[in-house]
């Protein structure tokens, strides 16, 4: 899998190509061991099938013309490679241009703007932001963060993660930016949320412990209360969920995991949870979102994890 992930974010490079030649023909164990890493990048829904004649060959082919095929293979692979580059790193590429302030996996950074307001970022989150004169602006891109923001009455704070607005003067609330969903959850002050979605439009507002969840598609707005100690609880290493699909809890946990997670079971992935859960330990928090469905972790690799009821 290391080698896949080299292979994946240097596809241009020849000495990554040669040391990747050298390392197949030392061992078949070798050949098999990249065959398992790229079956589990094609379960985890990564690699169409299509290209699973590109890698049988790797175990297929005897030892004795191992040389004659090596630069095939490896080939083979940065081809699969430049896909995957395609598929993954090109949306994140995109979040890094874009962005002024990146987190990885698992990694939590606090940040002070120049006005004053505080900004503590989760894993595997980015943000931009422009801090003018006039202007007070935040963009969440991807992920979570929660802003403690410093009052100032000429210049309005507002925050938007994908087309949900978030407007303050002086205020504590986190935000949560999920795939076609965005989450507010209020700590003090008062905000006022807008979504100028094609077909939807809202405007409304919270008052603290409360919450709202806006669905990018229907505009669609789910209100209710969070206790203050659930409220970005990320920030102690634990994630609350209220109502929401097994779908969404396991992308809010992807960014505390360092493995690959699917949940390729419809009806499992749209069962809907509440909860509070362990980010300190994201197998067990797996877990625990699943079992109450009769669902099971599978740990395909150290890198790939499916969730299933089976």
């Amino acid at each position: 899998m290391s080698w896949f992930l080299d292979l994946k974010a240097r596809p241009d490079c020849r000495k990554v190509e040669q040391d990747f030649q050298d390392w197949l023909s030392r061992s078949p164990i070798h050949g098999r061991a990249f065959e398992q890493a790229l079956a589990t990048w094609k379960l985890l829904g990564e690699v169409p099938p299509a290209y699973e004649h590109l890698w049988r060959p790797v175990v297929a082919t005897a030892p004795a013309r191992r040389r004659s095929w090596t630069s095939w293979t490896a080939g083979a692979a940065l081809a699969l490679a430049a896909c995957a580059v395609a598929l993954l790193a090109g949306p994140s590429l995109l979040l890094r241009l874009q962005a002024d302030n990146v987190t990885r996996t698992a990694e939590s950074r606090t940040l002070t703007l120049t006005d004053g307001t505080v900004i503590e970022m989760g894993g595997d989150s980015a943000i931009a932001t422009e801090i003018t004169a006039s202007t007070r602006r935040v963009t969440l891109l991807s992920g979570e963060a929660y802003f403690d923001v410093a009052h100032d009455a000429s210049r309005p704070f507002t925050v938007d993660a994908g087309g949900v607005a978030v407007a303050v003067l002086g205020t504590a609330f986190d935000v949560q930016l999920a795939d076609g969903e965005t989450t507010v959850e209020l700590a003090r002050g008062t905000v006022a949320i807008s979504y100028d979605g094609r077909d939807h439009k809202q405007n409304f507002e919270l008052a603290p412990g409360e919450m709202a969840a806006v669905n990018h598609d229907t505009g669609a707005v789910m209100r209710g209360t969070i206790a203050p100690e659930d409220i970005a609880a990320w920030r102690s290493g634990k994630m609350f969920v209220n109502d929401v699909t097994v779908e969404a809890a396991t992308e809010r946990l992807q960014r505390y995991h360092g493995a690959w997670i699917s949940v390729p079971d419809p009806a499992l992935s749209k069962r809907r949870v509440t909860g509070l859960y362990d980010l300190t330990n994201p197998d067990s928090a797996l877990e625990a979102l699943v079992k109450p469905f009769g669902g099971k972790v599978r740990e395909v690799t150290p890198y790939g994890r499916v969730l299933t009821r089976f």
